[in-house]
């Protein structure tokens, strides 16, 4: 980074042709982040091409599955990435459009769309599948020395802090003991949950129920994260959520590598 600050950002546009439609780009316009990393997206870039094209100043690359209007994920950066992929090295996880990885040489970045397990049994078991595979290539790297940095949805508050109503959700995926456990061992693993070197009040959330207007109440659940490997924490200058910006049901969060 060389004396540099990148301000790095992470939002699940739910839907990226709909926040189109509710002023991303002028939003993008105003906040310039360095790296924006995108969930749900939703689309493919041939259907934003025209809204694109009013993004000066960012290289941008998606990533979709064959299924349309699913998943998918997209990556805006103002400086070209060494090289940039679509899988963390497991196949069986490849054909969703769940993940970007980019090599900025300091750092590998990794913006991840993570599984929802709460339409099936088997829903959850991929889930759980997906993270004990996403693990363990993060291990690998991390024993080779990488600098990583992990952002997106990841569908899991992991404690009870990061929900409003922990008690009437113990039963519920995304707050399962299975699911919140894995975060403990994304920690242990070498992984610093960024938001928290700086804030440690609840009330931080970055997801709230659109049906039930939970936003205006702040009856949220915090799933979107930054994680850092541990030789990236000194690096870590700031990390913060924007509960202002609308246009989808979950909020930006973002850091400041320095």
């Amino acid at each position: 980074m060389a004396g540099t600050t990148l301000t790095l950002l992470s939002w699940n546009v739910n839907g990226l042709r709909a926040a189109f439609r509710k002023g991303f780009a002028e939003w993008l316009r105003r906040a310039r982040p360095d790296i924006l990393c995108l969930q749900e997206t939703k689309a493919r870039p041939e259907q934003v091409a025209t809204e694109l094209g009013r993004v000066a100043g960012y290289r941008h690359y998606f990533e979709s599955g064959p299924r349309p209007g699913y998943s998918g994920v997209a990556l805006f950066s103002k400086q070209e990435p060494r090289s940039v992929g679509t899988s963390f090295g497991a196949r069986r996880f490849d054909d969703e459009g769940r993940i970007i990885r980019a090599d900025y040489g300091d750092f590998l970045l990794f913006n991840v769309y993570f599984p929802n397990g709460k339409a099936s049994p088997q829903r959850l078991a991929y889930k759980m599948d997906f993270y004990d595979a996403f693990l363990g290539e993060m291990k690998k790297l991390l024993r080779k020395g990488a600098r990583i940095v992990v952002c997106g949805d990841v569908n899991t508050a992991h404690r009870e802090i990061d929900l409003a109503r922990p008690k009437a959700n113990e039963k519920v995926s995304g707050f399962l003991p299975q699911e919140r456990q894995w975060i403990d061992r994304m920690l242990a693993a070498g992984f610093v949950d960024t938001l928290r070197l700086f804030h440690a009040e609840g009330g931080l959330y970055t997801w709230w129920d659109v049906i039930s207007r939970a936003r205006e109440r702040n009856v949220g659940w915090r799933i979107d994260y930054f994680f850092v490997s541990e030789n990236l924490r000194e690096n870590v200058s700031d990390a913060f959520l924007l509960p202002e910006v609308t246009g989808s049901d979950h909020c930006p969060v973002g850091i400041r590598l320095a």
